[in-house]
């Protein structure tokens, strides 16, 4: 990681979290246990990969600021939603996220359910209120956020996952599965980050989808990876559950080493997919590298 890459990185993740604070309704604001339950599962954690994403592309159009933060602002909600209900005793039954106690843990079950669908809310909320938008654009990005959401997207992939717990699956049927848990959201940070500076040709999606493609698995190919590996000191999260759980991996599939390599592969599928945009792809290049080469 270089020192410029690392300022950026720094730069965009401080800026983040101070949207996304500006963006939530004060812990004072009624009812202020759920606001501040919503604050707690939203702020002062996690490595912001997807507002990372969001400006890396923004920056391939030169994008719009408020446009970025309120994007930025929106997949993170989408995202920080997503881990309060996985944690839950009805889903993953998770006691630690981000070094902290998960939110059923903090709070209750009943609050942390309302924390994910308030966040949920919010998040599109956030992205309607864009002002230097034009309108047929916003309602593409909004489009956009809420497929790579539901069943065909994110909700859909944790659908099959929770489906998939004691059973073999095929690598095919683990890939399916992951593009849609891990990958629809990282796509959409890709492309809303664009979708900021300008509207996509054709050829501009299809370079920026086989990007996000490369990126999404390996994000999940590396977690399976740690998951095996580190602990969860490291992790921030309870390490070796999905083994415990007797979920299908990358690692319990592929094995260790090749999926390592199949990590590595995917990164160097991302870079080639980048060669349309040239050094105005520099950020997400790096990003690749860092989704590849992360220790938690």
């Amino acid at each position: 990681m270089t020192a410029a890459f690392d300022d950026w990185m720094k730069t965009v993740q401080a800026g983040s979290e101070l949207d996304l604070a500006g963006f939530l309704p004060a812990a004072t604001v009624v009812p202020g246990k759920l606001h501040e339950a919503m604050r707690y599962a939203l702020l002062g954690g996690g490595k912001r990969v997807r507002p990372l994403l969001v400006y890396a592309a923004g920056a391939l159009f030169g994008a719009d600021a408020e446009a970025l933060s309120r994007a930025a602002a929106a997949v993170e909600m989408i995202h920080a939603y997503s881990l309060v209900h996985d944690d839950m005793p009805c889903m993953d039954d998770d006691e630690l996220r981000r070094g902290k106690p998960t939110v059923h843990v903090a709070y209750d079950d009943a609050t942390a359910l309302l924390v994910g669908d308030a966040l949920q809310s919010q998040a599109f909320m956030v992205l309607a209120e864009a002002t230097t938008l034009p309108p047929a654009r916003q309602m593409a990005m909004l489009r956009v956020l809420a497929h790579a959401s539901g069943s065909a997207g994110m909700c859909g992939g944790q659908a099959i996952d929770l489906d998939s717990v004691g059973l073999s699956l095929t690598l095919e049927q683990l890939e399916q599965m992951h593009q849609l848990k891990t990958g629809a959201l990282l796509r959409a940070s890709v492309v809303l980050g664009a979708l900021a500076g300008k509207d996509l040709d054709a050829a501009e999606l299809q370079a920026l989808n086989d990007y996000a493609r490369a990126i999404g698995l390996a994000f999940q190919v590396v977690d399976d990876v740690l998951d095996a590996t580190a602990d969860s000191a490291t992790l921030g999260k309870t390490a070796g559950k999905d083994a415990a759980d007797n979920k299908p991996t990358y690692v319990s599939i592929l094995g260790l080493e090749p999926s390592r390599a199949l990590a590595e592969k995917l990164r160097l599928d991302a870079h080639a997919a980048l060669a349309p945009f040239g050094d105005k792809a520099l950020r997400l290049r790096e990003l690749a590298d860092l989704i590849v080469q992360r220790k938690a």
